[in-house]
């Protein structure tokens, strides 16, 4: 009996960890990249740990259809989608928008700004090939604002993407001179973005959100992209988790699944001092507000 409460108690410990959680970044198969599990699993592990809402994201494909379809397969969980404008939307392109967040359902919360495919990423990897460009001598294109127009009209989500820092900058300011409230600088700390601290207040002071994506930390992470804890410690600490979200980004083979990598990724974060109060504004109440859920 003794051993049957142990379970039972180590049991409800572990759902009430990731009670609440909602994680805005994750990836799933289908996708053109390898994945660790479909967004089903990732639907149903999320669901089965009591988390609150999940965003599937692709990099190269609008995720409004299969968001609608998981909905349908997995009730009792938020699941919703999301749009890059990469290259094989079209760029930044705001017809490919319009139409994703027009899909039956209306599931799509974050419109994010070229990832892979944007010109600071291609540029950072020393790339050779075709990019998508936000930015022209230190002014935003004329297409971007027109997908602003759309992410405001539809009080959705902008996200800055693979963005330069100045990029972001540009980004988040425009974002709010034209009516969007929900905006997020996507996972700052990269190589190939390196916000700075000073940059990191500016954007928040101007209302945005600073994504640190957990799976950067996670000692299963590619060694080339592994990120040190501490860094993000001192982000949290310097400006602030009341302007932070906490998201996974899994879904890579080499990572745990996403309920059992969030579980690693809250414990680096407690072990290095960060309370739960704190985790609970990064990880729940942050991404809530971003995604309408407050």
């Amino acid at each position: 009996m003794a051993r049957f409460l142990l379970f039972i108690f180590s049991m409800a410990m572990a759902f009430a960890q990731l009670q609440g959680i909602v994680d805005i970044h994750t990836h799933g198969d289908p996708d053109s990249a390898p994945r660790k599990i479909d967004v089903l699993e990732v639907a149903r592990l999320a669901k089965g740990e009591g988390m609150r809402a999940v965003v599937l994201k692709n990099h190269y494909a609008p995720t409004a259809q299969v968001a609608y379809l998981v909905r349908q397969a997995v009730p009792g969980i938020e699941i919703y989608g999301a749009i890059a404008l990469n290259r094989s939307v079209g760029g930044v392109n705001a017809e490919a928008v319009a139409q994703a967040v027009s899909f039956r359902g209306k599931t799509v919360r974050i419109v994010w700004m070229p990832t892979f495919d944007a010109e600071n990423n291609v540029k950072a990897a020393k790339q050779n090939r075709p990019f998508v460009s936000v930015a022209k001598n230190g002014q935003l294109l004329p297409e971007v604002g027109e997908v602003m127009k759309i992410v405001a009209k539809e009080n959705i989500a902008l996200a800055t993407g693979h963005s330069s820092p100045a990029e972001d900058l540009m980004l988040v300011r425009q974002a709010k001179q034209m009516g969007i409230s929900k905006i997020v600088v996507t996972h700052p700390l990269i190589a190939a973005i390196r916000m700075s601290i000073p940059q990191m207040q500016e954007v928040a002071k101007m209302g945005a959100y600073l994504e640190l994506c957990g799976n950067a930390i996670l000692p299963t992470a590619d060694a080339a992209s592994r990120l040190k804890l501490e860094d993000y410690v001192r982000a949290i600490h310097e400006v602030g988790p009341e302007h932070m979200i906490v998201s996974s980004d899994l879904g890579q083979p080499p990572n745990p699944v996403h309920t059992e990598g969030w579980k690693m990724i809250l414990n680096l974060l407690k072990g290095a001092g960060i309370s739960d109060a704190e985790i609970d504004l990064m990880a729940r109440k942050n991404p809530a507000k971003l995604l309408g859920l407050d």
